[in-house]
């Protein structure tokens, strides 16, 4: 006999230590974002093989994101949090101790590689942690934060970490102190408050790690899951893929400066940390459903159009028009912050399982943006990569119509019984 689920009770500013860990871990992971392609690229590695390299991190990212939720309901959030700090760290030290300094292509692909297993399981224990413990009428602040702290640091505070440190220490000794961030930030994460938040795993008799059979009968029973997955991949596919190759675009078709470029990244992530806090608010009152359709998927389809038509034609004349165009991308982008809320309505009873679902995809993400960047900018240049990316953008959109909540089956569950009015998921 199992004991009947416990109604989260928590409020999001329980968990301080664990966004606090988190805004540490992922400045340490973000360091290196506005300079790791230029830095492989002068250690003997040519531009497609560095887009290989952030593919195959990718990959190894999305099967860790997928595991992240499973996991927790199997094992509990703090030992998955503490294996993802484990599986940064050791391929870190190879990665700068044995593969740079070899300048070994094939050294650096599977040490970074094996490396992007690693803040998934952190960053995803976490957040699976907070919408399993967190009242359900806060949960999209509570995502809000998630999402505030993790994109502070990856990449907004991590650039800065970057441009502060690299005049004084090189390329080479920002990765260390990089290292160290994430030491503290790990350290932090490992600091659970109160009885449930340390231990949330369900009981063993009561959740196991489901079986192929099983996992297709849930989808089977629930296709929006797999919707949520697609729709949260498209959501940073464009995010990952510019790193790849904007730099180059900038610096050396363009003609603008590196520093430029360095504050236009910036601006995307200081806009995006701001508004992460303000869409996951607003979505509580208005509709998780309609702030991602919207601001999300059209908005953003259309902020990458900008994304690359304004610095070619203002880049070298108005530096408003150009910072303007990043800051409104980094603000389309947080529309997709109620997917985090919307994503365990899914599946009530198995909060982590349908976490896995929304983290695979957000794994995916990471290896599906440089994978466009690979395959189609040989063929149709910048401006084509961009197209792709606006056009799954509002795909995006459209495929969040068609998400329905257990409500739109008429499937009312306990913790759905508890949704005020203002939560309105009609389609519109």
């Amino acid at each position: 006999m199992t004991k009947p689920a416990q109604v989260p009770d928590k409020s999001p500013f329980d968990f301080i230590f664990q966004y606090l860990g988190l805004l540490l871990f992922m400045i340490g992971d973000g360091v290196e974002v506005g300079y790791l392609s230029p830095f492989l690229v002068r250690h003997g590695l040519t531009e497609h093989f560095v887009a290989l390299v952030f593919t195959v991190y990718g990959l190894a990212a999305a099967v860790s994101a997928w595991g992240s939720g499973v996991l927790c309901d199997r094992f509990g959030c703090r030992k998955v949090i503490f294996a993802g700090i484990v599986l940064w760290v050791v391929p870190q030290v190879l990665f700068l101790a044995l593969a740079v300094p070899s300048h070994s292509g094939w050294q650096i692909l599977l040490t970074y590689g094996v490396r992007g297993f690693g803040y998934p399981l952190l960053a995803y224990g976490i957040l699976t942690l907070l919408v399993r413990e967190v009242r359900i009428t806060q949960r999209g602040l509570a995502s809000g934060l998630f999402w505030f702290c993790f994109t502070c640091g990856l990449p907004t505070l991590g650039t800065v970490v970057a441009s502060l440190s690299l005049p004084v220490f090189g390329e080479y000794g920002t990765f260390w102190v990089a290292f160290v961030a994430v030491i503290l930030g790990g350290s932090l994460s490992l600091i659970l408050r109160g009885d449930g938040a340390g231990k949330g795993a369900l009981p063993r008799n009561q959740v196991a790690l489901p079986a192929p059979g099983e996992l297709v009968g849930i989808i089977r029973a629930n296709p929006s899951l797999i919707l949520t997955c697609v729709v949260r991949a498209i959501n940073s596919s464009a995010t990952h893929g510019i790193i790849v190759f904007m730099p180059f675009y900038f610096i050396n078709t363009l003609g603008l400066s590196s520093a430029q470029w360095m504050r236009f990244l910036e601006t995307i992530f200081a806009s995006n940390i701001v508004c992460n806090l303000f869409f996951g608010a607003l979505s509580d009152r208005v509709s998780w459903r309609g702030t991602i359709m919207w601001v999300g998927g059209v908005g953003s389809g259309l902020a990458c159009v900008l994304l690359y038509w304004v610095p070619a034609h203002f880049g070298h004349t108005s530096p408003i028009a150009l910072y303007g165009s990043a800051a409104f991308f980094g603000l389309t982008l947080a529309g997709y912050v109620p997917l985090s809320a919307l994503a365990p309505s899914l599946l009530p009873d198995r909060k982590g399982l349908a976490m896995s679902f929304l983290n695979f995809g957000a794994g995916c993400s990471v290896w599906l943006g440089p994978l466009i960047v690979y395959v189609f900018q040989p063929f149709v240049g910048v401006g084509g990569v961009m197209a792709v990316y606006a056009a799954l953008f509002v795909l995006s959109g459209l495929l969040v119509y068609f998400i329905k909540l257990p409500q739109d089956l008429d499937a009312v569950s306990t913790e759905q019984s508890h949704l005020p009015s203002s939560f309105s998921f009609a389609r519109h």
